[in-house]
């Protein structure tokens, strides 16, 4: 069927879409003889109707068709068969048009008169690619099969941390830009160290940190960039920037929404062209640094008020990461709480046996303004104040005891405490897309069969809205 040897032996339905008989019967034909099973339809809503009841895998449509073109036809397609493919057939007048069209989610056009041995080699790169992505969710299937609580330095088995471990891993071998977002406290340098150490090529190399709010604009730029001596009044010798300190590594810019305009311009130069100038100096220095940024801020915000530049923002955000709070990975406290009371026993050489219910049943129901830092310095503070083997209320700051407290009728099994966020984030998910199944894995970035069963563990196939779709 395929001249690629290393394609699998698979059954492809493509729907040829043209006004024109003579090029539906061309292609038809060709296509039938490559070793595809075909239908045609003579425009957009006449596809629209067959597709109620066939599965195209591949559609190839004419841009230009009586009452609904191929746009029309792609916008249709994307909403509600989102796994099939589409390839647009075009006159040289209206590339513009098919360009724009890969834009909304094409996978290629061709232009007309059609060419066999280039539609050939389309198609052969498109099902290789639709293989690729199905092993990929193979791969991610089998490695989501065993759930990880830990990844390097990062404690989580919260279904988010899940898909951000695998995010992780799938950017291993790049040295793309990164861009983190996540309130104070949630662990955002764990996580740019993790994707350092993570990737092999950089694994060994320099991992340089900069916190952009913590310096006025002339010391963070001489601190990013370096300085000759005589620069400014203070630099009494040449000194190196943290971005040749990281060359061939990384470098993380923390609370990069810190940095001034003139920064950012200087930035932005960086990232593109691989160079920069230290302060008081012309000469060119050229640097290979990953750059990984982080911030609390909605950067497309500040941008909108003028405060943030878009390209900058356009240059950082190939990958991003929003790292969740600890608030919306509650489950994920027992866990934090045995790696910090290890920890902080450990650092003062303290016999720490573990934590109370009781005591756990207050940190699980604590909102954490603070994040995982604000937990870990209540954990270190129980560790050196506690008399007894276990950790227990009374070694808990008094306004965190309040808090866990109020209703104490109310509080809930530990077990159930566990378990319950991620059953939360589930009716969560199903709530905003009204039960459809398919949607909801979609946006979970599971599979549906995963989901499936999830609800049938927490026991959500019977709800009000669910209809098996």
């Amino acid at each position: 069927m395929y001249s690629d040897d290393n394609f699998e032996s698979k059954q492809v339905n493509i729907l040829v879409v043209d006004d024109e008989p003579l090029v539906r019967r061309s292609l038809s034909e060709f296509l039938t003889l490559e070793g595809y099973t075909v239908s045609v339809a003579s425009n957009g809503k006449e596809a629209l109707h067959m597709l109620k009841d066939y599965i195209a895998d591949i559609i190839i449509t004419d841009m230009k068709m009586p009452e609904l073109d191929g746009l029309g036809l792609l916008r249709e397609v994307k909403k509600d068969y989102p796994s099939s493919e589409v390839i647009f057939i075009t006159g040289y007048g209206s590339i513009e048009s098919a360009v724009e069209a890969m834009k909304e989610g094409a996978f290629d056009y061709i232009t007309k008169p059609i060419i066999d041995n280039e539609i050939r080699i389309v198609l052969q790169r498109l099902i290789k690619q639709q293989q690729l992505i199905e092993e990929n969710i193979k791969l991610k299937e089998e490695i989501s099969a065993v759930q990880k609580d830990h990844f390097l330095d990062i404690v989580g088995k919260d279904v988010k941390m899940q898909k951000i471990y695998g995010l992780i891993e799938a950017i291993a071998c790049t040295r793309s830009t990164v861009l983190i977002y996540g309130e104070s406290g949630t662990g955002k340098h764990l996580i740019a160290h993790a994707i350092h150490q993570y990737n092999e090529l950089e694994r060994g190399k320099p991992f340089v940190e900069v916190s952009c709010g913590a310096l006025t604009e002339t010391l963070l730029e001489s601190e990013l960039f370096g300085h000759v001596k005589g620069a400014f009044t203070g630099a009494i010798k040449d000194k190196m920037g943290r971005f040749e300190l990281a060359n061939g590594g990384t470098i993380f810019l923390d609370e990069i929404d810190m940095c001034s305009p003139n920064l950012q311009v200087k930035l932005l130069r960086v990232l593109q062209e691989g160079e920069l100038e230290r302060v008081g100096e012309s000469t060119t220095v050229k640097v290979d640094v990953r750059v990984i940024a982080a911030t609390n801020q909605d950067l497309q915000k500040l941008i909108s008020e003028g405060k943030f530049r878009k390209d900058l923002y356009y240059r950082l955000n190939i990958i991003q990461i929003s790292i969740p709070s600890l608030q919306e990975r509650r489950g994920d406290i027992p866990l934090l709480v045995n790696e910090f009371i290890v920890k902080h026993s450990k650092r003062i050489s303290k016999k720490i046996d573990g934590i109370t219910n009781k005591a756990l049943s207050i940190l699980i129901n604590h909102a954490w303004p603070g994040n995982i830092r604000e937990l870990e310095n209540v954990i270190e503070r129980a560790v050196i104040l506690t008399k007894g083997p276990l950790i227990v209320p009374e070694d808990f700051p008094e306004q965190l005891i309040g808090g866990g407290r109020d209703d104490p009728d109310d509080a809930r099994h530990l077990k159930d405490a566990l378990k319950n966020p991620e059953k939360d984030i589930i009716v969560k998910a199903l709530d905003m897309v009204d039960w459809n199944r398919n949607d909801a894995a979609k946006n979970l970035g599971i599979n549906r069969t995963t989901l499936y069963k999830k609800m049938l563990k927490y026991g959500l196939l019977k709800q009000r809205k669910f209809a098996g779709r």
